[in-house]
């Protein structure tokens, strides 16, 4: 199958907000067209890792081979790890998701997606950045460098994947009370702003990640009146589709949701 690949680092030199010596230092977005495209939408991917590392070939390359030849334009975010010093966990990662969907959407009529159709897939950790870079977009984490700061940075979709980090008993860790009392709350740093789209959320019901995040996820955006779908996993942990055999719905993770998109009409 033939590809147009374009790999593009996200900082030009001397610019990078939030510069930690402690983390890698060219973090990029690689844009992989397929030649045959049955979609307008670039979906990019943000594989987890604790915000210490990045699981590229666990939560990278099985949603790759699986678009890529179905015609999906996919886009991989390397950002910033481990995580930076002297600030929150996530604020490097979050600042190279804006500026990376900056990038996507300025080059999409060169590549030939759809600028108004780009969406966000994360896990784990980078489920926490899915959600930051869909309900806070219009929240500036950093201040602009060039004229491809004045593009917006929101996504029209989003699929947060066993999201870590979203609820005040999980903040830096696994759930402490497994996601459950009337105390426990979403962290404040997800906005749900009115750029916030629609969704897909997946989760494992025996994750300590504990999948009362998704659920907290899901009721908000029902009662903003955004279009969520939820699927938990009986009996599957973190990374549900790890050892998942044919038969089993953890097994099928992705095709629900490519059926999720092409209900959505993203397809």
């Amino acid at each position: 199958m033939t590809m147009i690949e374009k790999k593009i680092e996200l900082w030009p030199e001397g610019k990078m907000p939030s510069a930690d010596s402690n983390q890698f230092a060219e973090p990029y977005v690689e844009i992989i067209v397929p030649d045959e495209r049955t979609t307008d939408a670039c979906l990019i991917i943000a594989p987890g890792g604790a915000y210490m590392g990045w699981a590229w070939d666990v939560e990278g390359v099985p949603l790759r081979e699986y678009f890529l030849p179905k015609g999906l334009t996919i886009a991989i975010l390397r950002y910033r790890t481990p995580r930076p010093q002297g600030i929150e966990k996530h604020i490097t990662a979050w600042q190279d998701a804006q500026r990376a969907i900056r990038i996507v959407r300025a080059n999409a009529r060169e590549l030939g997606y759809n600028p108004d159709n780009i969406g966000f897939i994360g896990f784990s950790a980078a489920g926490h950045l899915t959600l930051m870079a869909a309900t806070s977009s219009e929240t500036k984490a950093y201040e602009p460098i060039d004229d491809l700061d004045d593009l917006p940075c929101n996504v029209n979709f989003a699929i947060p994947v066993y999201p870590a980090y979203i609820l005040s008993d999980g903040v830096n860790d696994a759930n402490t009370n497994r996601g459950n009392g009337p105390e426990i709350t979403l962290v404040p740093e997800l906005k749900f702003d009115a750029s916030t789209p629609p969704m897909c959320l997946l989760h494992g019901d025996a994750d300590g990640i504990s999948a009362m995040g998704s659920v907290h996820i899901y009721h908000k955006l029902r009662t903003m009146d955004i279009p969520v779908e939820l699927h938990i996993m009986a009996k599957k942990g973190h990374v549900f589709f790890r050892g998942a055999e044919p038969g089993e719905p953890a097994y099928l993770w992705r095709d629900r949701i490519y059926e999720w998109m092409k209900f959505m009409r993203i397809w």
